[in-house]
């Protein structure tokens, strides 16, 4: 039987309560989607947020959250290695645990998740690339989601990496699967995986220049004809702003 936990919170009407207004703020985004120069087409030009990360939790975090931190870095310890050497923050956020991982230990605490009796996260589901411009220094995030089949139990993995050395370690070896993730991962992102067994792009062309889903990618493009209609690239779409 899985285990259920839930930190979030709602509203009469059923909707999720606002995230605190905490957390380490990186930018401001302005508009729906943070374009600008014309390229922001949904009416929400007049739009200003901040753009911050959900800061680190303290203790307790929560039904089985302890358990599994606490099994987590009793673990690495056994391994030599002192947690908060690997383990960056850890986050509880909307109801779920995050382990933010020096990416020079991934590796071992992927491992460490799988194996350890108490843990069994036996299944990676995947990996996601996030570009943040504004999150100096650690401008490129990769996110793991990990499954336990044995306790019924899903967390989630986070290491960033520079623009300038956007390097991570390949999980193949832990989680096969995770292959063409982290092809896909580097095609559009341009995270390297270091020892990945064929890191080649999975979408684009092999001679494709840039990364088409960071931030900073250009809108430009050529118009396509559809259906008799030609509609404009990107950036040369009506603008509400």
């Amino acid at each position: 039987m899985s285990e259920n936990h839930n930190h979030e919170e709602h509203d009469g009407n059923g909707v999720p309560v606002p995230r605190d207004e905490g957390g380490e703020v990186i930018g401001v985004r302005r508009g729906m989607f943070g374009a600008n120069n014309g390229g922001d087409t949904s009416g929400y030009g007049g739009l200003v947020r901040p753009v911050a990360l959900p800061g680190a939790a303290s203790r307790p975090y929560g039904g089985w959250f302890d358990e599994v931190a606490d099994e987590l870095e009793g673990a690495l310890e056994e391994q030599d290695l002192l947690p908060a050497n690997a383990i960056e923050k850890t986050v509880v956020d909307r109801g779920e645990l995050t382990f933010h991982i020096a990416r020079e230990h991934l590796v071992r605490v992927a491992r460490t998740l799988r194996d350890d009796p108490a843990l069994r996260f036996e299944l990676c589901t995947g990996v996601s690339g996030v570009h943040y411009l504004g999150d100096k220094g650690r401008e490129l995030h990769a996110v793991y989601h990990l499954r336990s089949i044995t306790h019924g139990r899903l967390i989630r993995l986070e290491v960033s990496a520079p623009d300038s050395d956007p390097h991570v370690p390949s999980l193949v070896p832990v989680y096969p699967t995770n292959d063409w993730h982290e092809r896909e991962t580097y095609d559009f992102f341009g995270l390297v995986f270091d020892g990945h067994p064929a890191l080649t792009r999975i979408m684009m062309p092999d001679d494709w220049q840039g990364f088409p889903q960071r931030k900073d990618y250009p809108l430009g493009g050529i118009p396509v004809e559809y259906k008799g209609a030609q509609i404009p690239a990107p950036d040369q779409r009506r603008s509400y702003s």
